[in-house]
């Protein structure tokens, strides 16, 4: 990981919080971790991305193929892993299961941002320039895409409480930001990144960078 952390800055540290549990199930269940992008599995490139941004501590959420995910993040010692067993409940209950987990650590993060495991076209450029929001003084920030909400989004920690109630099934935040829309501050990254995920057979070359 190249960029200086927070400590190191004098800042409070705003946690990275990656959502990595999902099945694959529209890709004949083959868990999203493992894909492999450029030779290295998903959930360790995204790993990288969120230290190469600026964020630290990094909590990984696990869920379908939690085993083999775990023995992937050995190349990236610096991540947390979080099992969630509820995983196949949907996206909400892996962001919980998240905020939980950042929520007990010593000493405690200003925030957390959070990424999908499954957009390989999201790098560490775009996690810096909505991290850079936040250090503006913004508690919820989103990227966004021609104007279009997106990922990573950013929560201050005075936001969690109300974001873990709203998450429920696949909506994950979405139900939460959109009632404080006149909070988010929007953050374009068209220029620097894009949204796609990988969810079909169709997706696949997508990894193919």
């Amino acid at each position: 990981m190249t960029e200086a952390t927070d400590a190191d800055a004098g800042q409070a540290p705003v946690a990275g919080l990656l959502l990595a549990a999902g099945g694959g199930r529209r890709l004949g269940g083959r868990p999203k971790a493992l894909l492999r992008y450029r030779g290295r599995p998903l959930v360790e490139r995204a790993v990288r991305v969120l230290g190469d941004g600026g964020c630290g501590p990094v909590h990984v959420v696990l869920g379908a193929g939690a085993a083999q995910v775990r023995a992937a993040l050995a190349a990236v010692p610096e991540a947390v892993p979080v099992d969630n067993p509820g995983w196949s409940g949907g996206m909400g209950s892996s962001l919980r299961a998240g905020l939980a987990s950042l929520a007990a650590m010593e000493p405690e993060v200003s925030a957390v941002l959070v990424m999908l495991v499954d957009q390989p076209r999201i790098g560490a450029a775009a996690v810096a320039r909505v991290l850079a929001a936040h250090r503006a003084g913004a508690g919820l920030v989103s990227a966004a895409y021609s104007g279009e909400r997106g990922h990573p989004v950013l929560f201050a920690r005075e936001h969690w409480e109300g974001v873990a109630q709203a998450a429920e099934g696949d909506r994950g935040a979405r139900g939460y930001l959109r009632r404080h829309a006149d909070a988010v501050a929007l953050v374009e990254c068209s220029d620097i990144a894009a949204p796609d995920d990988i969810d079909t057979p169709e997706d696949l070359p997508l990894l193919d960078g």
